[in-house]
Order: structure tokens, then sequence, then C-alpha cells
């Protein structure tokens, strides 16, 4: 490409810092624009999410701009075929897309909530205080005594929308500390999930841990305590310019699949699966709220609408592999509560 890309984002955004990442990986040429400071220039994307990117045309303008992270990957892929991060099996990249899924949708429970729940009050302080700082480090301090305090009652103020609450904090917590002792294990054997490169679900993960390892102080010392290989792990998918990549290989084959990379989808179909099916539900069912059993645990929220849409994109993909692809793809699921998705 000619021109960089652009992606404005912000550095307590964890689709930013996941973005940001898969262009360093792929080595893209970028240039990272703080969203909403004084050097942001982006087009206005049709709804204003993080991060967002631009794409250059041949002039070198910037006239066109998306949002979504998993559709910002697949619009890469397009563009540039070196350093992939879809794996070369279709049926492994249908597991690396759920797995992806379920961190852009489920862990990112987990790092709203030790940002944003009321008995992590330094938590919240701490978030109010810096974020604001991202669009402008000489930002003067009533301005960024107000950014902060809107900042906090407004995120605050969402969180029982989006899951964190007294009733939902045990199977957000005891999932993301499962989570951290799953990725021990794997790492101890493995550098990434499907093989000795990264795929999507690698970088989806990383995106929300860089907040939940790096950011959120309680997530932090759990994350040290339970698992020292991923906030390793998690330094080290910050920038893998470096990381060598011999064209197409370096995927695991499909009778290669490690047990650990299986137990990470059983984790998906005990909080994820389920919760993704009962968002779909209340949507279809008109509700205005979602309830379903994680772990044994009555978990409630406000049904959301692009939960549905993600569920039909895993499913779209499903039905689009061929017969011998969904047979070893159903026998890989079976068991782990992620088949139910599928139905």
């Amino acid at each position: 490409m000619e021109h960089p890309v652009k992606i404005g984002g912000s550095y307590g955004s964890p689709y930013s810092m996941k973005m940001r990442a898969v262009l360093r990986y792929r080595r893209i040429p970028h240039q990272w624009i703080p969203r909403d400071s004084e050097f942001d220039d982006l087009p206005e994307p049709p709804v204003r999410l993080q991060p967002t990117l631009a794409f250059p045309d041949e002039k070198g303008d910037y006239p066109d701009s998306m949002v979504d992270s998993s559709p910002q990957i697949m619009r890469l892929e397009g563009l540039e075929a070196e350093r992939s991060v879809v794996p070369a099996d279709p049926a492994l990249a249908f597991l690396d897309h759920l797995l992806e899924d379920f961190a852009d949708e489920w862990c990112t429970k987990m790092m709203y909530h030790y940002r944003w729940h009321h008995l992590y009050p330094e938590a919240i302080e701490k978030a109010g205080l810096l974020l604001p700082l991202a669009q402008n480090l000489q930002m003067p301090s009533p301005i960024h005594e107000a950014a902060a305090a809107m900042i906090r009652d407004r995120q605050v103020g969402r969180t029982a929308l989006v899951g964190s609450t007294d009733g939902n904090r045990k199977a957000i917590e005891d999932s993301y500390v499962r989570l951290l002792h799953l990725l021990e294990a794997h790492l101890a054997q493995e550098p990434f999930l499907f093989g000795s490169r990264p795929g999507c679900s690698d970088f989806g993960l990383y995106g929300q841990l860089t907040q939940l390892t790096r950011f959120e102080a309680h997530s932090a010392r759990l994350a040290v305590k339970h698992s020292p290989r991923t906030v390793v792990w998690v330094d080290h998918i910050d920038d893998l310019h470096w990381w060598p990549v011999d064209g197409a290989s370096g995927w695991l084959d499909r009778d290669q699949l490690p047990a650990s990379t299986l137990a990470l989808l059983g984790e998906a179909g005990r909080t994820y699966a389920p919760f993704m099916l009962a968002n779909a539900a209340a949507l279809a069912a008109g509700e205005d709220e979602l309830v379903v059993a994680i772990d044994s645990v009555e978990f409630s929220q406000a049904p959301f609408k692009y939960q549905a849409k993600c569920l039909g994109w895993i499913r779209s993909e499903y039905e689009e592999l061929d017969d011998q692809d969904r047979s070893w793809v159903d026998d890989q699921l079976d068991g782990t509560g992620c088949e139910k998705l599928l139905v």
C-alpha cells in the first residue's frame, strides 16, 4: 500500500489495542491516531466506535472508514495476503473465529467489570483520571476534572446494562480466573492458540487482556498470581512485527489441535454460549431482559442486538463449511457446550 491505514483509537480500548497489534504483526503500514485528539482527522464512520480504521485511496485521501474489529480484520485480509491471521484450514478458521468472538463478547465483560464495578472504587477513580488524558495530555485541570467525573458517571451507570452486577459478579470473576489457568496451561506448551503463528482469537484475547493484566489493578494481581505466562504473552503480542512467519506455514494440522485449545472452547461453552443463546432468545421474544443459568447461578442483563448478529455470523460461517469440515468441527465441539450455538 502506498499510503498507511489510519487507526483511530485509545490505549484504554481493548479493541483498539487488538487492531493495532494486528497491523503491527501483519507489517501493514499504519498511522496510530489518538481518537478525539487534535490529530484526529479521520472521516466519521456510520457508528462512532473505537477503533476506527480509515483506508486510503490512490490519491492518499481517506474517504472510507469502518468500525468493528472482526470485519476490520477480514478487510485487511482482502488487502494483504502475507502474514494472515486466519488459519488456512477452514475448520480451524471456524474454531479460531469462535474463540475470537468469545473474547470480544464475553471476556469484555471481565474487562468492564474490573474497571467499573462499584466494588472496585480505586479502579473507577484511576480510569476516570487517566482515560480522558489520552485525548490531550495538556488538558487544563478544570476540563480534566469535569471529563473524569463525566466518564465515571457514564460508565458506572452502564454496568448493569453490560452485565456487571452484584448478582453476576461470581460468573464473571470465576470465568476470568478459569481463563487464566487455561491460558497458563496452554502457553506452557504452545506460543499461540492454533500453531506457531497468531490467529484472530489470539488478538481477540490479547485486546481484553491488555486492560485486565496491565491497567486494572485487581485483575492484574490475579493474572500474576494465576498465570504469569499470560502477562508476558500480552507483552509479546503487543508488537509481533519481529515474529518470523514462513509463507502459509505455522498453523497446526487438525490432528495436532492441543487439548488446551479445546479446554478454552469448553470455557466458552460454559459461559459465552449460554449467554449468547439467551440473548438471541430474549430479542426474539421482545423481552427487555435475558436471564440464564451460568454455572448454576442466575445471570441477567439487557439483551443486545449486536451480539445476536455475532451469533448469526458464526452460524453462517458454520453452514459454509463443507460436510467433511463440518463433521470434524462437530466432533471437536461435542461436549464443550459450544455445539449448542450451531443448532
